[in-house]
């Protein structure tokens, strides 16, 4: 056991040396994409979350996992392969996709170098780690850019006290109870997918499966499988509104994580054999892609009022709820969105150190509208994930911003091209700033 363990180290330090190229020569695109998987997976050696979905060649995880890579030898290598890389010249006339292809390579390794010295014990502040890891840097907000939107709460909410006690008061409304949960999940689940079909090609057997999990830091996460076959898991450690059955079977599912990662499969790795998109490294800018393509999707599949209309008259019955009451839900949960980046301002604090745990949690419930425990269930993920809260709002936003320029007045069905468009390709952020058509 012990020789094949060596002998399986050493074919790893052979294949990073044998796709290396001499400075002499030009490097292949293809070599540096194999070889940027091969030092994911040697990442996901000492981060258990780096690798969050890898279906390549099955041999290279036992290969990594068997050499186990220090962090100085991954540093090294990703200095090298950027260094390939900036000497891979392409053509004059390459497609904008090859040149994405090259800027995406670029992206994820810059960004592997900087959780490879994270890793190694370098301390950023949240910005600084934001900027390193996916590229972009959320803005920053005072206190007094929610105000308004509290003000408003205030006035809606009924009762006396604390808004935060209120509004929990208010959402205890609308639990789903824990028998009606996975029926109201299926509902969302066909419903969503159906809206998603007619302007997405996906493979034919494409499909996932949900399973209910506690003890999460999350409330829901896609596990991509490849084959076109995710896991969804669902976190019934707090409960569970009415609203989370759309934006998860949405975020997670259809036109979200699962969809997402499907599309990059088919047209990405099985058409094109770009093998750097069968590994998804966590802490990278593709990250930003992904979560804002999963929160913006849920306002493409369900324009205007659809959603509303939608949820009164399908799951509200289906959780035991009054349909009656949707809309003023929804007019109450449109405020809170408002205050959605109230939780990027206690992330930065807390990280950086400005605030404690317990400050934290305060900070949420006074300015995000959580509960205590779902407060304490986020202050959590801050341990856990950093600064990867921006991708939701943040990568959301900038989704939006890219997509509905592109679309232009052309509505919905335009909407839905750009959006389509934008999942099956190898885009980062920094090339959301283009709004031209390729």
């Amino acid at each position: 056991m012990l020789m094949r363990i060596a002998a399986l180290a050493v074919g790893f330090t052979l294949s990073l040396a044998a796709c290396r190229t001499p400075p002499s020569s030009e490097p292949s695109m293809n070599e540096i994409a194999e070889q940027y998987v091969r030092l994911v997976l040697a990442v996901g050696q000492h981060d258990p979350d780096y690798v969050d979905a890898y279906y390549g060649p099955e041999s290279w995880r036992t290969e990594a996992e068997a050499a186990r890579a220090t962090l100085d030898q991954v540093a090294a290598d990703a200095e090298r392969l950027l260094s390939d890389l900036a000497r891979t010249v392409l053509p004059e006339d390459a497609q904008a996709l090859l040149v994405l292809r090259k800027d995406y390579l670029r992206s994820q390794l810059e960004a592997l170098g900087a959780r490879v010295r994270m890793l190694s014990g370098e301390r950023l502040t949240f910005d600084e780690e934001s900027r390193a890891l996916y590229g972009v840097v959320a803005p920053t907000y005072p206190e007094s850019h929610f105000e308004a939107a509290l003000d408003e709460l205030d006035r809606l909410l009924p009762g006396t006290g604390r808004i935060g006690e209120r509004y929990e008061a208010f959402r205890e409304r609308f639990v789903i109870p824990a028998d009606r949960l996975d029926d109201v999940f299926t509902l969302a689940i066909d419903e969503c997918r159906r809206r998603t079909l007619p302007f997405v090609g996906l493979p034919s057997d494409e499909r996932f499966t949900v399973e209910y999990v506690t003890d999460k830091p999350w409330s829901g996460y896609n596990w991509y499988q490849g084959g076109f076959q995710s896991v969804i898991q669902v976190n019934t450690d707090l409960p569970i509104h009415i609203d989370r059955a759309v934006d998860l079977a949405c975020h997670e599912g259809y036109p979200g994580h699962h969809v997402y990662n499907a599309l990059l499969e088919q047209h990405l790795v099985r058409d094109r054999d770009w093998v750097e998109y069968s590994v998804y490294a966590l802490f990278s800018p593709q990250s930003m892609i992904a979560e804002g393509t999963a929160n913006y999707g849920i306002d493409v599949a369900f324009p205007g009022d659809e959603r509303v209309t939608f949820e009164r008259d399908v799951l509200f019955p289906a959780a035991g709820l009054d349909g009656d009451t949707a809309s003023e839900f929804y007019e109450v949960q449109a405020l809170v969105q408002q205050l959605d980046y109230a939780g990027n301002e206690a992330a930065r604090r807390y990280l950086d150190g400005e605030i404690d745990r317990a400050a934290a949690v305060e900070w949420l419930t006074r300015y995000a509208m959580a509960s205590p425990a779902r407060a304490e269930q986020r202050t959590r993920f801050y341990d856990r994930y950093r600064s990867y809260v921006i991708n939701y709002n943040l990568g959301r936003d900038l989704v939006k911003q890219f997509v509905e320029a592109r679309a232009g007045g052309g509505g919905d069905d335009a909407r839905w091209r750009e959006f389509t468009a934008l999942l099956a390709s190898p885009r980062l952020p920094s090339g959301l700033e283009t709004v031209s058509t390729d």
